[in-house]
């Protein structure tokens, strides 16, 4: 039996790649800190049916602080997910956080991992270290150049999964993610705000003029990319998993308002630092060596995280400030589970 670590494994990517990880029948050593980005209600919500399983062992703790070496053991694939998210809140004082806990907690896992006799180590990185792209598509080639602390770190990660491949043969492969979405996707991001914002007749809040364009990837692709990695991927490798729908975000606007059927007000606000103009990922490599081909679009994975926030909520307009103060036993309530 296949035993794997997933680390951040009470997150939005990490919680499903968990679960599809038990579904195949692995082993999973599911490791999360509960870092306070968002409510740890959500997080053990995210997390609730794979800790359950006697094949999932779940672990809280920091990276910085846990026997690595004790938690390595038996393991034959990492999935590393863990880390401080966010472009915008990555300035000023913040950073010392983002760099705790992306480079310093990497680096010490990766040094752990040295140790392991892994088939494979998969770091999930983000295609905020592109920054303003020189090209679109943007392929793997293309030099990076982050405009954000966030994606700084995120890069230096990178580059230390890099050293740990040539320098230990550790088989490290790195994904740069293209602006995932879907069902737990975290309270901060913007489909969440968007979907939840228009349930509760609240304003949406748009920084810049809503010409900005990303690249929209569905969970369950991103999830699919993490298993062909560990399966194929090229050690020393960084491929682009992207899902093959750019859009503005005025456009993502009007396509969520199409799906719930609210057409709720919307207020520009100033653009904010770090926020890349444009994302389109190159996915040709990932096409040719991992077989990845994303098969979830746009309206689909929408219409999912709209069902998933309606049930995980209950969201009503009257009730929002109900809402907003309830724990987690009264949303499961509300929401129609036991």
């Amino acid at each position: 039996m296949v035993r794997a670590l997933v680390t951040g494994a009470a997150g939005f990517i990490g919680s499903h790649l968990t679960e599809r990880l038990l579904a195949q029948g692995a082993d999973v050593v599911a490791v999360d800190s509960f870092t306070d980005n968002y409510p740890r209600w959500l997080k053990q919500l995210n997390l609730a049916g794979s800790s359950r399983q006697a094949s999932c062992s779940f672990v809280e703790g920091d990276l910085l602080e846990l026997d690595l070496a004790e938690l390595l053991q038996g393991v034959d694939l990492v999935f590393h997910q863990a880390a401080w998210p966010g472009v915008r809140a990555s300035w000023g004082s913040a950073f010392d956080g983002y760099t705790r806990n992306n480079v310093l907690a990497t680096q010490r896992l990766l040094e752990a991992a040295r140790q392991a006799r892994l088939a494979k180590f998969v770091y999930a990185s983000s295609s905020s270290v592109y920054g303003d792209s020189e090209r679109y598509p943007t392929g793997e080639t293309t030099l990076p150049r982050p405009i954000s602390p966030y994606g700084v770190t995120k890069l230096a990660a990178e580059h230390l999964c890099f050293l740990y491949w040539r320098r230990s043969k550790l088989p490290v492969v790195s994904l740069r993610y293209f602006t995932v979405y879907g069902p737990r996707q975290r309270p901060d991001m913007a489909f969440h705000i968007f979907i939840r914002n228009l349930l509760t007749g609240d304003p949406i809040e748009v920084f810049g003029d809503g010409g900005q364009s990303r690249e929209f990837t569905f969970v369950d692709d991103v999830v699919t990319a993490n298993l062909l990695a560990a399966e194929r991927g090229r050690p020393g490798a960084v491929y682009n998993i992207g899902g093959g729908s750019e859009v503005t975000l005025a456009g993502a606007i009007e396509t969520v308002r199409s799906l719930t059927g609210r057409d709720g007000p919307v207020r520009y606000r100033a653009e904010q630092a770090g926020d890349a103009r444009r994302t389109a990922a190159d996915i040709g490599l990932a096409r040719r060596e991992l077989g990845y081909r994303p098969e979830v679009g746009l309206e689909e994975g929408l219409c999912r995280q709209i069902a998933w926030l309606e049930e995980a909520y209950a969201l009503q307009p009257v009730q929002t400030a109900k809402r907003e103060t309830a724990g987690p036993e009264t949303l499961l309530t509300e929401a129609g589970r036991p």
